[in-house]
């Protein structure tokens, strides 16, 4: 695990994650594009002044500029100047992913489907927090995926806490995204009292084979 983490950009995404992840490194960097001061950076920049202020090997660095050409043209850079740095990186949608990680980004996060919010939730379960890692900081197998419910039948009227998800199916549930798009995290109290029916939207983590399975069984995958 690495000692920093720095996180480039000034935004609502920054701060859900400095926020979520401040206990798993001993610290964290905030830099702000194209201002003037210690903590900012320039595109154009050399690093000469990040690589004398942290050790960059024993950093984790986020992307998570808002204008996606910045943000890819930032991960280029990052990736020109330190080949083995880890660089995750937020996109918009699967073309911006896809720049971004030709861009040389380790992880890319399509916000899309992964918003700051789903992030904080994740991060309140100690078991998704570990699966959250894998994602962000390894090669895993492991994917994100929402899946919609057409046939709420197979729940025989359960409630989304009552499931073993990971015994029954081989996935974890993290949310519910309801037909008016409201979202609740797995395990809040609204969820708990929520009966599962078709229309409701899965976010699921798991590996390819098990979210296809799931698939089969109940409904269809969204993009």
């Amino acid at each position: 695990m690495k000692s920093n983490a720095l996180i480039f950009g000034y935004n609502d995404y920054t701060f859900e994650i400095e926020k979520n992840i401040a206990s798993e490194y001993k610290k964290v960097h905030i830099l702000k594009l194209g201002q003037d001061g210690e903590d900012s950076f320039d595109l154009g920049d050399n690093w000469d002044n990040l690589n004398s202020r942290v050790d960059i090997n024993d950093c984790v660095a986020f992307c998570v500029l808002e204008d996606m050409a910045e943000n890819i043209f930032l991960t280029i850079s990052l990736r020109d100047a330190f080949k083995n740095l880890t660089i995750v990186a937020l996109a918009q949608d699967k073309e911006s992913a896809d720049k971004l990680t030709l861009a040389g980004a380790t992880r890319v996060l399509p916000t899309t489907q992964t918003t700051a919010n789903v992030i904080v939730e994740m991060l309140e379960k100690p078991i998704v927090t570990e699966v959250l890692h894998d994602i962000l900081y390894e090669k895993s197998a492991l994917q994100i995926a929402q899946i919609k419910i057409e046939d709420h039948t197979v729940f025989d009227g359960k409630y989304p806490a009552d499931i073993e998800w990971s015994s029954k199916h081989g996935i974890i549930v993290i949310s519910v995204v309801h037909e008016d798009m409201s979202r609740e995290f797995i395990y809040s109290s609204k969820a708990k009292h929520h009966i599962i029916k078709s229309g409701d939207i899965f976010v699921v983590v798991g590996y390819e084979h098990d979210i296809k399975e799931f698939e089969k069984l109940i409904g269809s995958r969204c993009d």
